[in-house]
Formats: structure tokens, sequence, C-alpha cells
């Protein structure tokens, strides 16, 4: 195998030390659990967003955290976090 196809940080930091997320139990926990899981979603790292946040993309639990990112989106015609959005919301209505 070529060695461009080898991962050379396999042993990177964990999904905690990926995504800062403030400690279970914080008042802005959800809020910011909701944005781990688009940027993890962004990255193509859904796995590693919810293992660190403990919550599914999709959570239902975290729709009006996702609607304010959807909104802020739309305001700043960012496209691409419009549409990771979108896919959670579809997602947690299904």
């Amino acid at each position: 195998m070529s060695r461009a196809f080898v991962s050379e940080d396999s042993s990177g930091p964990g999904p905690e030390q990926r995504y800062r997320l403030p400690p279970h139990g914080d008042p802005g926990f959800d809020a910011a659990a909701a944005r781990a899981l688009i940027q993890g979603a962004n990255e193509g790292d859904t796995d590693g967003a919810e293992e660190a946040t403990g919550h599914r993309f999709g959570d239902p639990a975290l729709i009006p955290y996702v609607l304010e990112i959807l909104e802020t989106a739309r305001r700043e015609k960012n496209d691409r976090l419009e549409q990771l959005a979108e896919r959670f919301l579809a997602k947690a209505r299904t």
C-alpha cells in the first residue's frame, strides 16, 4: 500500500480532545454538543463527535440548538452549514 494512504496520525487525540465541550451538566453543554455534531459531520467524523458528546446525529433533544445553527447559517449564507443542519433536523424528525 502506498504511504499516501496510511494514516501517520492514527494515535492522534481522541474525540474528547478534538471537540471542545463544557462538562456534562453545564447549561451550555447541549448547544456545544449540537455544534460538535455538525462539525463532526462536516469533517467526516460523525462517530467521533457522537462519542465525545454522548448524543447521536439527529438526536431530537438537540433540535432547538440546531435550529439556531440553521438560522445563523442562513443569515451568513453558509450553504454547507445550512445543509448539515437541515440533514440533522430531517434525521431528528424521522
